[in-house]
């Protein structure tokens, strides 16, 4: 399927896909939907009133397919404005039986973190003046033809952090002005935080993850909030690089 979907579409629609599409999504669905538990609690809003976004895609590590993810992107951020103010865009990727019975965790993000590398070296559009090119800075995070972007990677090897389980790779990419009125500085925002951290110890039960944070605190790093891992541990250094353009000569 080569277009951006939404939940309308696929539900009527359903029976038509692959059976891993078929899978993906209905697991998705049920996550978001089973008993009111999920912790995200405008993701599950943003879904029940279809203002999500979908897009399936191929083997994540194969170089066509960051091609592909870039293609969503670009034609996502023309779109997102349109979709309602939970918008998010969800990526379904094929998840072959090898990835899927024996990738671990760190495997999975190696295979996050060179997509995202992959995707912004042809990125043709200048990064925003407004956000730091520093990941390490409290204010970074990813953009992509101009528009900035908070990540979600889930994976099937994600078993103690059931907030993180997919059974295929799954990347959601939310736009940064989602976040405008949820954020740390407005009661809506504390509000909203408050709930989303006690549901979540709830779903996962254990231990929120101590990476995250808001974004803009002096000691937030979201590249880290990109791919947590199944227990406590983190990652010390950003395996984020910006090389523009550099993808198609590295190709050939």
């Amino acid at each position: 399927m080569d277009t951006i979907l939404d939940k309308e579409w696929l539900e009527r629609s359903l029976e038509k896909l692959p059976h891993w599409q078929q899978n993906a999504y209905t697991s998705f669905s049920s996550m978001l939907t089973d008993n009111n538990a999920y912790p995200c609690v405008p993701a599950r809003i943003g879904f029940l009133s279809n203002e999500l976004r979908f897009r399936f895609l191929g083997d994540p590590r194969i170089p066509e397919t960051a091609e592909q993810l870039a293609s969503t992107l670009k034609a996502y951020g023309g779109i997102s404005h349109e979709t309602g103010k939970y918008a998010s865009l969800g990526v379904f990727f094929y998840t072959p039986d090898d990835m899927a019975t024996t990738y671990r965790v760190e495997d999975y993000r190696g295979v996050f973190w060179t997509l995202m590398n992959s995707v912004t070296a042809i990125d043709e559009t200048e990064w925003p003046s407004n956000i730091p090119e520093d990941p390490h800075h409290p204010n970074w995070e990813f953009c992509f033809n101009g528009e900035p972007y908070f990540a979600f990677c889930a994976t099937p090897a994600h078993k103690v952090r059931k907030s993180r389980y997919q059974p295929c790779f799954f990347i959601a990419f939310q736009p940064r002005w989602v976040f405008k009125d949820i954020n740390g500085s407005t009661p809506f925002g504390q509000k909203i935080k408050k709930a989303i951290r006690q549901r979540l110890a709830t779903y996962d039960n254990i231990p929120i993850h101590p990476d995250l944070k808001w974004y803009g605190d002096t000691s937030n790093h979201e590249w880290k909030q990109y791919f947590l891992s199944d227990d406590e541990t983190g990652s010390t250094k950003c395996p984020f690089t910006r090389m523009k353009n550099k993808l198609s000569s590295i190709l050939k």
